[in-house]
């Protein structure tokens, strides 16, 4: 019962961050205007804004001028709603359950951001950077060090490739991964970077072989971090004790 309640807040606030990434990096007031259609202006109606139905209802289109709607909108509602729902199968009913929800926030609006403008906003930065100094003295990583540690090796490992990349990372992502080191620690935003570095590969190079993507496009990273990230976070201490007992039974049958 809880956790379809929220499932539901998941998608009511997808639907809300969507809002935030798009508005945010223009500088624009996230409350007024109201929603509208961005051909044709219609302003939405409250049957036009529930989540994920009304974009079903609507079989994605406007009611105004029948322009088609990006199915990003539902997308990162559903989306919302299922890491929502999940959260708490991971991390229980604890203090870390409200950390969990804000980092699944957080990223929602970055994605969103991300890939409309490739930009990772310092707004939305800054303000869960606070959010998550204030959680991670409430409900601190075990040793408390470690989010500082995390914070710091995040930072340093992106600003290292960004540059020696000459511009292939964007000082966002550096800022980004500062915040990811705060919140998760030292070990668990290595396996973040390798496992964003690995979705970015595979779905990079799947892009470029289906001509999703020309050679050289750039693509926005911030949808991969995520993806790792929250791998990392809600999976990581089980992945690497999955990789250590390959690793010692590989040692095994070479012995053997």
């Amino acid at each position: 019962m809880i956790i379809s309640i929220l499932f539901i807040y998941g998608l009511l606030f997808g639907s809300f961050f969507n809002v935030v990434g798009l508005r945010v990096p223009l500088k624009q007031s996230i409350i007024t205007p109201r929603s509208a259609c961005p051909t044709c202006g219609h302003q939405l109606t409250p049957f036009e804004l529930i989540p994920v139905l009304s974009y079903l209802f609507q079989k994605g289109k406007c009611r105004g001028c029948q322009s088609r709607i990006s199915p990003i909108y539902p997308t990162f509602e559903l989306l919302t709603g299922i890491l929502f729902a999940l959260a708490p199968t991971v991390f229980g009913w604890s203090g870390e359950l409200v950390v969990a929800l804000t980092f699944i926030s957080m990223f929602m609006i970055i994605i969103v951001s991300d890939i409309h403008y490739m930009i990772i906003p310092d707004k939305i930065l800054l303000w869960f950077a606070g959010i998550f100094l204030l959680e991670r003295f409430m409900w601190p990583l075990s040793p408390w060090w470690d989010s500082l540690t995390g914070a710091v090796t995040g930072f340093l490992l992106l600003l290292i490739i960004a540059v020696v990349s000459k511009g292939g990372m964007g000082f966002g992502d550096v800022k980004l991964y500062a915040v990811i080191g705060l919140v998760i620690g030292f070990k668990l935003v290595l396996l973040s970077f390798f496992l964003a570095t690995l979705y970015g590969t595979i779905i990079g190079g799947l892009a470029l072989l289906l001509r999703i993507v020309k050679r050289r496009q750039p693509i926005p990273f911030g949808p991969f971090i995520a993806a790792g990230t929250l791998t990392a976070y809600f999976w990581g201490t089980e992945l690497i004790d999955l990789y250590f007992k390959i690793l010692y039974l590989g040692f095994l049958l070479r012995g053997s």
